[in-house]
């Protein structure tokens, strides 16, 4: 999020700024013209990774330097609920199909991709994905004050996004023949252009070659970054294991699914889920931290220890519990202060030994 270095407001100076960029490489324009957007190369190695997001993070403050400051967060904590946003190309589509909705997308998400090789096998993992979506919403959720309130949810995010359609949790795909019929439907009918508009929590991105993780909020620092990021990866190798074992179960619908999906919205890391097939009821916390400690092996190799180490630091407090304290203490103002400050921390330890199954 671009902010005004006065007010800390945002400030849609987004395509101006990244015109003038000396380092524009990495850098591209999102729907809201007050954002910019992080683009990495892919790695191997999670560590490599946090530090190319870190270095992403370095070019965009220089970019903006003495024009406005930073902050990454899942929404703007009292900004205005409608913006500016960017013209041209799909923009410029979004704007003419979507009205004032459009207008209110001003929205921040960290999107990871991972790719894994055996077109059956990514079909299978995407399916199993779906169940733990809302996993990585609640360890993920930072957007928890709208209009300069406490909104009463962890992340006011998903609900935003939900104006639009094709967003929350995905459909379940049996083969890539039915996706591609719905990609072209969807092309047919004008509502698509080839992937743009595709916006569920989870795709499969056909252009990249990838598993499409789009779930979390944007997170405030590189570590809490790297927390979701090394989940994320670690979880699908996990659950390429067990496809390669034969021990993933059909895919759960996508409605129950939801139903944790909302309490994750809700409730964060502070929630309760139900199992998908039982319907008995377990803390959030609990679920995360058992699964976190079923990818440490599989972790391992990309590198993904320490990040996943965070991950259970943040299972007990995540951005939202941290904005909510500023927020209590201070109000609003200081939540986007503290956002700023935070936008730039540690470089990122190096890179250790990985394997060579995941790039993300």
């Amino acid at each position: 999020m671009l902010l005004d270095p006065e007010t800390l407001d945002l400030t849609p100076r987004a395509a101006e700024l990244l015109a003038a960029a000396p380092e524009p490489d990495g850098l591209k324009l999102e729907l809201p013209a007050s954002q910019l957007e992080i683009v990495s190369a892919p790695h191997a190695d999670i560590g490599a990774l946090l530090a190319d997001v870190h270095a992403g993070r370095v070019r965009l403050a220089r970019a903006v330097a003495g024009q406005a400051r930073l902050a990454a967060a899942g929404a703007h904590p009292f900004t205005s609920a409608d913006g500016e946003l960017n013209g041209g190309g799909r923009y410029q589509r979004m704007q003419r199909d979507y009205g004032a909705v459009a207008r209110r997308q001003l929205v921040c998400g960290l999107h990871v991709h991972v790719a894994l090789s055996g077109a059956a096998r990514a079909l299978s993992v995407y399916n199993a994905l779906r169940a733990y979506l809302p996993e990585l919403a609640a360890l993920g959720a930072n957007a928890p004050l709208r209009d300069g309130r406490d909104c009463g949810l962890a992340s006011v995010r998903p609900l935003i996004s939900a104006m639009l359609p094709r967003q929350g949790v995905p459909p379940i795909y049996q083969s890539w023949q039915a996706l591609a019929h719905d990609l072209a439907w969807g092309n047919r009918s004008g509502r698509l252009q080839r992937l743009a508009g595709w916006w569920w929590e989870l795709r499969l991105h056909a252009g990249l070659g990838t598993i499409e993780v789009r779930v979390p909020d944007a997170q405030s620092t590189v570590g809490d970054a790297g927390a979701l990021i090394a989940t994320t990866c670690a979880l699908v190798l996990w659950l390429a294991e067990r496809h390669d074992a034969g021990e993933l179960t059909a895919p759960a619908p996508s409605w129950r699914i939801a139903e944790n999906r909302w309490s994750a919205a809700r409730d964060g890391v502070h929630g309760k889920m139900i199992d998908l097939d039982s319907g008995a009821v377990v803390a959030t916390r609990e679920r995360l931290h058992a699964l976190l400690e079923s990818l440490l092996e599989v972790g391992e190799p990309i590198g993904a220890r320490d990040s996943l180490d965070h991950a259970h630091a943040l299972a007990e407090q995540n951005g939202a519990d941290r904005q909510r304290a500023i927020a209590a203490d201070a109000g609003a103002l200081a939540v986007v202060d503290a956002l700023s400050a935070a936008f730039l921390p540690e470089q990122p330890a190096r890179a250790s030994a990985h394997g060579d199954d995941a790039r993300v």
